[in-house]
């Protein structure tokens, strides 16, 4: 899955393919120190949360829960 920014992709690969590594080798070891991908981490976040600005994408939206709402019927565009 490709991240929110393509210009963040080549990060969120990075950033997954650490977490493989993380989780396969000292997680599942017991070790829950996260500390292995926390720089790649925090250039991917911050990657992230540039796009979602330049995307103007609204975070209150996206959280705005509408399951079993009179929201949930309307069509896209109603409103």
């Amino acid at each position: 899955m490709n991240s929110v920014g393509s210009n963040c992709n080549e990060l969120k690969q990075e950033y997954d393919a650490c977490f493989n590594v993380w989780f396969g080798t000292q997680f599942l070891k017991g070790n829950n120190n996260e500390s292995m991908c926390a720089p790649i981490l925090k250039l991917y976040t911050d990657c992230v949360k540039e796009a979602i600005k330049e995307l103007k994408i609204d975070l209150k939206e996206i959280e705005r829960n509408v399951l079993n709402t009179e929201e949930e019927k309307k069509k896209p565009g109603e409103g």
